[in-house]
């Protein structure tokens, strides 16, 4: 294996995907991704609580969202839209705050939406990790709140 295998090997050992199908439109997944309403309401790992969310869908918006941790813990974090193509794609940066408010390492985001047939395949893919552990982390972290996602768009109307 030569340097520039080595390297791109090193960068994808910091990347995260992860891809889940959800018994709901495409448009209803996209739309509980980009309205701060809904996104209050399903985001976090399980046990956490959003206790604000602002979200400008647009490239060059912005968005922050802070919970809080069962323990009681705040966690924010802030970012900006690069990239949105209804009802397709959603690329954004991704940095949570420290205790002053402060961003941290900046990663990005990629959300990409698939319809297959009346379901929707998500696939979330998240560069740009200075550790394993911190992707292990977020990767626990995406993992709990996809599953609050499908329990929350399980009980939506249309999916009724």
């Amino acid at each position: 294996m030569g340097a520039s295998d080595s390297a791109a090997a090193a960068a994808r050992e910091l990347e995260l995907t992860i891809t889940r199908l959800f018994d709901a439109p495409r448009e209803v997944v996209f739309g509980a991704w980009t309205d701060p309403a809904q996104a209050a309401l399903w985001w976090g790992p399980q046990g956490f609580t959003t206790i604000s969310c602002e979200m400008d869908v647009r490239p060059g918006g912005a968005y922050r969202a802070c919970m809080r941790s069962p323990k009681g813990t705040r966690h924010c974090r802030r970012g900006v839209y690069r990239e949105v193509v209804r009802p397709e794609r959603l690329v954004f940066t991704f940095a949570w705050e420290d205790a002053d408010g402060n961003p941290g390492h900046e990663m990005v985001v990629t959300v990409a939406f698939a319809a297959i047939g009346g379901q929707t395949r998500l696939t979330l893919h998240q560069a740009g990790f200075e550790t394993v552990a911190a992707r292990d982390d977020h990767r626990r972290g995406w993992s709990s709140t996809i599953e609050r996602f499908a329990e929350y768009l399980a009980a939506l109307p249309v999916n009724r």
